[in-house]
């Protein structure tokens, strides 16, 4: 176990089901991107971290609407590399911040 806490500890275990089939690389890029930041001391410190995460991975804001394509999440298959915001919103960031806050 380690001694400091950072965020990506959040992202372990992984969700049971996703938006669409780009969700799951942009999970564990974003477990990856956030190994080195250090434990949030509030809720709202959490969100500026993982919103501004999201959108360096993706190029877009975690307010965008409807789905969208990002190549480096593109692994093979008709829906490869698209991006649910709406998943994120409503089941990914309502998950890690849940675990946050019982952590």
């Amino acid at each position: 176990m380690r001694d400091v806490r950072t965020i990506d500890q959040l992202f372990e275990p992984q969700p049971v089901s996703w938006g669409l089939r780009g969700d799951p690389y942009l999970w564990l890029a974003m477990a990856a991107q956030l190994a080195a930041t250090p434990w949030p001391g509030s809720q709202q410190q959490l969100d500026a971290v993982l919103a501004e995460a999201f959108e360096q991975l993706t190029s877009r804001p975690l307010d965008t609407q409807g789905h969208f394509f990002v190549e480096s999440f593109a692994h093979g298959g008709m829906s490869s590399g698209g991006i649910s915001p709406s998943f994120w919103r409503e089941r990914g960031l309502p998950l890690l911040r849940q675990r946050w806050s019982e952590a």
